[in-house]
């Protein structure tokens, strides 16, 4: 019953409490479920910004919500131009290297075009500098060699290809739109870890055909084959292409060294590939080492992004390898390039949307597939070179997209004796950069499971292909996932010496049981995945307790109290649950206690009609309150049996 001063006094022991849990208040069904699809689709909230504005504003707003190029422009300055022309012009001097390092070559080009003026206008992150990336273009390799050979059918691969990036555009468009950004989550850290080291060593290898002038390799994506082809070539080594590519390569790294200790100097390795393929080209110009076992790029064409709509062979009887593809590859590409913006918004202390840049992705790539490019996404080397020059916008991507339209229609030709060596060397260098060690040890350090995750990753992608890696990764993350759901942790909890708080006993050791009660804490939500489990567990606790205080000579157990402030949720199974629980409790002389429930918890119980069968009164806001509450009532029962 009420009191006048706002205390309950429950009926089954007298004791006098100042709260009582409470109900939530019925909410109609149409309201809870807008509210459920809000949190689910616009955690964010970002419909806010349209609320008590005027027709007109909120089409202003739409616009730049799809194009945040007209959110920034009307205020762009001179001195942001000046920072963006800086880093436009580091970026391109890394995008122009990495991008003839590409197979074929031209097409790396191409891609450093067209999606960089798309992402540009279309992008929400100031700091992406957007191009292909090696992981990508390995998965691609990987999934539509299992069909075509590039080197069997070259021009029917490269539109296969061209079809696969469309696809991947189209679905990270839809994804973004439907507002489903949130599947790349599904991505542990583990598995990123994992799954892009893995990828990394094998580009890594790879690049040994050219470092060694190799004129045929393995298609295989895995490190046994590209070792056996390595090895089994020996008699095939060019040890002049190969004293290039490591001289090279030692140039490249110590300046990625270099500018690692002296963040200042960062434009020490930003320039060093561009440099690299001048004097790689200059070097095989001058000695004719082109004539001596040194590959050379050779011509490539001169012109803008030639369209390629028309090529896209939608009736092609590997459709749907092509689909699959770009599915696989969209879901990768958009997790690099949306942690990659992630990373440098929060140096930068602004937020970048996923949706959004789902969105920017799947134009960009839509409109790369129609321009002769490949997959494209947010480049880590790239964007840490765009972050440490200064970059204010997106504008120093359409100053690289400028730099490299000069190096198509004028430069091209300056790029025929460019060595495969030194581009190998490079696609080394921005590759070793993936391989986090550090990430690896401190996984360990701190949850030795998600390092599981990651070797996994690691090994299925290093040792079978990259889908292989992929699905064992992520099959282990949600079998993790599940266990977290299907066999939720649960402890027992003592009392603070001096206090009224009630914590583990195991994370606690002062913390002494209560004569008379077993205090559980459930740490998770209770449905139809752990139901059986927390009962069985619930049962096992209650014997073991039983058993100690029949050892120790002790006063009998004569109530369970069950914390629930972390269950956050409860379905018709939990309930269910803790109907046989309560049951089973008074089969033994014991009494079931409930301390603070939460509000959608107790909302639920109400309307199953479960409180009125445990009663309201054995139901407490705290611990505390439950133990004051229900000990002078075990105190009376102990007197009445001495």
């Amino acid at each position: 019953m009420s009191m006048g001063n706002g205390d309950y006094k429950y009926p089954a022991t007298g004791v006098e409490c100042a709260h009582r849990v409470a109900v939530l208040p019925p909410q109609p069904f149409t309201k809870s479920l807008k509210t459920s699809l809000k949190e689910t689709f616009f955690p964010d909230d970002r419909l806010r910004q349209f609320k008590n504005q005027p027709a007109s504003r909120k089409f202003i707003l739409v616009l730049q919500c799809l194009f945040p190029i007209l959110e920034w422009g009307p205020r762009y300055s001179f001195q942001f131009l000046k920072a963006d022309l800086i880093s436009g012009i580091y970026i391109a001097s890394v995008a122009i290297p990495h991008g003839i390092a590409n197979q074929p070559p031209i097409l790396g080009l191409y891609s450093s075009f067209v999606p960089p003026l798309v992402y540009a206008m279309v992008g929400s992150s100031r700091d992406l500098a957007v191009g292909t990336v090696g992981v990508g273009s390995l998965l691609m390799a990987s999934m539509l060699g299992t069909e075509m050979k590039a080197n069997e059918h070259p021009q029917t691969y490269l539109h296969l290809a061209f079809l696969a990036t469309f696809f991947s555009g189209v679905f990270q468009a839809s994804l973004g739109l439907l507002r489903l950004g949130f599947v790349v989550d599904f991505l542990s850290h583990g598995t990123k870890v994992g799954f892009m080291g893995g990828a990394a060593t094998v580009v890594c290898l790879q690049q040994l055909k050219g470092i060694l002038g190799l004129d045929h390799f393995t298609h295989g994506t895995d490190i046994v084959s590209v070792m056996r082809s390595v090895v089994t070539q020996t008699h095939q080594w060019r040890w002049e292409s190969g004293v290039m590519g490591c001289c090279f390569l030692s140039f490249l790294m110590l300046t990625k060294y270099f500018s690692k200790r002296k963040p200042k100097f960062f434009w020490v390795s930003a320039m060093a590939p561009l440099t690299s393929v001048i004097l790689g080209s200059l070097l095989v110009y001058l000695t004719g080492a082109e004539r001596h076992g040194v590959q050379v790029i050779g011509n490539l064409k001169k012109g803008l992004n030639p369209l390629s709509l028309s090529e896209l062979p939608f009736g092609s009887p590997y459709l749907s390898t092509a689909i699959k593809t770009g599915i696989v590859t969209g879901i990768i590409a958009a997790a690099e390039g949306i942690a990659v913006g992630r990373s440098f918004a929060m140096f930068n202390n602004y937020h970048i949307d996923g949706n959004k840049e789902m969105i920017a992705f799947g134009m960009m790539n839509i409109a790369g597939s129609c321009t002769s490019c490949y997959l494209t996404t947010g480049s880590s080397s790239r964007s840490e070179v765009n972050f440490n020059a200064g970059c204010k916008t997106a504008m120093s991507n359409i100053v690289m997209a400028m730099a490299v339209m000069i190096t198509l229609l004028f430069l091209t030709p300056l790029l025929h004796y460019t060595p495969i060596a030194v581009l190998s060397s490079i696609s080394i260098t921005a590759m070793l950069g993936l391989i986090d060690y550090d990430a690896a040890i401190h996984l360990w350090k701190v949850d030795k499971f998600d390092f599981i995750v990651c070797m996994a990753a690691y090994i299925g992608v290093g040792f079978g292909s990259v889908e292989i890696g992929l699905v064992l990764a992520v099959a282990i993350s949600l079998l993790r996932m599940l266990l977290f759901v299907a066999r939720p942790r649960t402890s027992v909890l003592g009392n603070i010496p001096n206090s009224k708080i009630y914590r583990s006993v195991d994370q606690y050791p002062a913390a002494s049981p209560v004569p008379g009660f077993l205090i559980l804490e459930i740490d998770a939500p209770i449905c139809f995945a752990n139901g059986g489990y927390l009962r069985e567990r619930i049962s096992r606790w209650i014997d073991e307790e039983e058993e100690r205080l029949k050892a120790a000579g002790e006063s009998r157990l004569q109530y369970v109290i069950l914390a629930m402030g972390a269950v956050g949720n409860i379905d018709t199974s939990g309930i269910s649950m803790l109907e046989e629980v309560k049951k089973s409790m008074e089969r033994r002389g014991l009494k079931l206690v409930l301390a603070n429930p939460g509000g959608e918890v107790m909302k639920k119980m109400n309307e199953s009609k479960f409180i009125e069968v445990l009663g309201q009164e054995w139901i407490y806001l705290t611990v505390g309150e439950a133990v004051e509450a229900c000990n002078p009532k075990a105190l009376a029962d102990d007197s009445s049996m001495v």
